[in-house]
C-alpha cells in the first residue's frame, strides 16, 4: 500500500486532481502507513512551498457574547464555558496585541470578532484598525474574521486594505445541521463568496471532530476545493466544558495527521493551516505535521491557550523548517538573475 501513496503523489504533481475515493484511502490508511503517508503528501507540500511555514497570529477584538448556536464554540450562546468575555478593544491594544505576534515572527495578523456579522459601526471600527496596523506594520497580511458578511461590507474591507477574510465552513454541508441551528451552511458559503467577489484573499476551513463520517470529511475538502479556498485551516475539536460537545473526544494524533494529509492531496497548492487544537490532539506528532501543513497560528488562540510561541518557533527550526519571510528563508531564496554590463558590446573588461 506504501507505493500507492507516492503513485498518488506522482499523479496530482503531474496534474490529475485527487478523487473521493484517493482521499478516503488516506484517511483510512493504517496507522503502520502512516510515515509512507507523510512522506508522499510531504513531495506536494514542497513542491508548492519548499521548507518555509508561514507564521500567523490571532487577535481576539471581541471576546464571547455571540448569539449564534454553535454546538462547538465557547463563545455560542448558550455555553456556559468560563471564557474571557469583553467587547471591542481600543485600536491602542489591538495594535499592542498584533505587535506581539509579528515581533514573534507571524507574517499574517487574523483579526476575529465574535457575533453573527458585523454592523456598520463595527465595520468602521475594523477600517480603522487595519489602517493603522499597515501603517505601522506596512508589510503586514491582514486576515479579518467577523462573521457573516452583508452587501458592501467586503469592498470596504478591500478598500481598508484587508487581505483576506476567514469564514470556515467547518463541516460538511450534510452534517451542518447538526452543529448549528441560527445559521445555514448556505449562509457560510455566501459570505466566502461574497470575500471572493470583493478581491479578498478567501479563507475557509473546517473543523474535524465533529460527529461527521469519514465520507463528510471528504465531502467537506472537497467544498474547499471547489469554494477556492486560498487558506484551509484545519481545526480540531477542543471539547469546552460547557458546550455541546463537552466530553467529546474523536480523535487521535495518527488520524489527525491523515486528515491534514488528505487535505493536502485533495489541495495540493493551497495553504493548508494547522489551526486551534492542534497541541491538544496532535501532541508529539505536531513536527510530524509540518511536514504536510505549511502554516500554523503562532502561540495563543481565541479563547484558548496555545504552547508558547518560543516552543513553537523551535518546533519549526528543529524540524528543518524556516519561518516565511524570515532572514534565514529569504537567504535561500534564489537571487534575481544579474544583468551583464560588460564584456562583449560593452567598453568594460568581461569577467574572465
Amino acid at each position: 500500500m506504501s507505493a500507492h501513496f507516492h503513485q498518488l503523489a506522482d499523479a496530482v504533481l503531474a496534474g490529475t486532481p485527487a478523487t473521493p475515493a484517493d482521499a478516503l484511502a488516506v484517511l483510512r490508511a493504517d496507522d503502520a502507513e502512516l510515515m509512507s503517508v507523510v512522506a508522499a503528501a510531504a513531495r506536494l507540500r514542497r513542491a508548492h512551498f519548499g521548507n518555509a511555514v508561514k507564521v500567523n497570529y490571532l487577535v481576539n477584538l471581541k471576546s464571547g457574547l455571540c448569539q449564534e448556536n454553535c454546538n462547538y464554540c465557547s463563545q455560542a450562546l448558550g455555553s456556559s464555558a468560563p471564557i474571557l468575555k469583553y467587547s471591542w478593544l481600543s485600536e491602542a491594544e489591538t495594535l499592542a496585541q498584533a505587535g506581539a505576534g509579528l515581533g514573534g515572527g507571524a507574517s499574517r495578523v487574523c483579526l476575529v470578532a465574535s457575533g453573527r456579522g458585523p454592523s456598520t459601526r463595527d465595520i468602521d471600527k475594523v477600517v480603522e484598525v487595519v489602517g493603522a496596523l499597515k501603517r505601522e506594520h506596512p508589510g503586514v497580511e491582514v486576515c479579518a474574521c467577523l462573521g457573516l458578511l452583508k452587501e458592501g461590507q467586503a469592498e470596504r474591507l478591500k478598500d481598508a486594505g484587508v487581505d483576506a477574510y476567514n469564514h470556515n465552513i467547518n463541516t460538511a454541508e450534510s452534517h451542518h445541521d447538526n452543529i448549528v441551528q441560527t445559521h445555514t451552511y448556505a449562509d457560510r458559503v455566501d459570505t466566502v463568496e461574497k470575500a471572493k467577489g470583493a478581491r479578498i484573499s478567501p479563507c475557509s476551513g473546517l473543523i474535524a471532530g465533529l460527529g461527521e463520517t469519514d465520507e463528510q470529511l471528504v465531502e467537506a475538502l472537497f467544498a474547499l476545493r471547489d469554494l477556492e479556498s486560498d487558506s484551509i485551516p484545519v481545526n480540531f475539536l477542543m471539547p469546552f466544558d460547557g458546550t455541546p460537545f463537552e466530553n467529546t473526544w474523536e480523535l487521535s494524533p495518527t488520524r489527525c495527521v491523515k486528515i491534514l494529509a488528505m487535505a493536502r492531496f485533495v489541495c495540493p497548492d493551497r495553504e493548508i493551516r494547522i489551526a486551534g487544537g492542534r497541541e491538544m490532539h496532535l501532541r508529539s506528532l505536531q513536527s510530524i505535521a509540518l511536514h504536510v501543513a505549511n502554516s500554523i497560528f503562532l502561540g495563543d488562540y481565541l479563547t484558548s491557550e496555545g504552547q508558547a510561541a518560543e516552543a513553537d518557533l523551535e518546533m519549526i527550526r528543529d524540524s528543518g523548517f524556516v519561518v516565511q519571510g524570515s532572514e534565514e528563508d529569504l537567504a535561500q531564496r534564489a537571487a534575481d538573475p544579474v544583468i551583464r554590463r560588460r564584456g562583449a558590446g560593452t567598453d568594460l573588461l568581461p569577467n574572465a
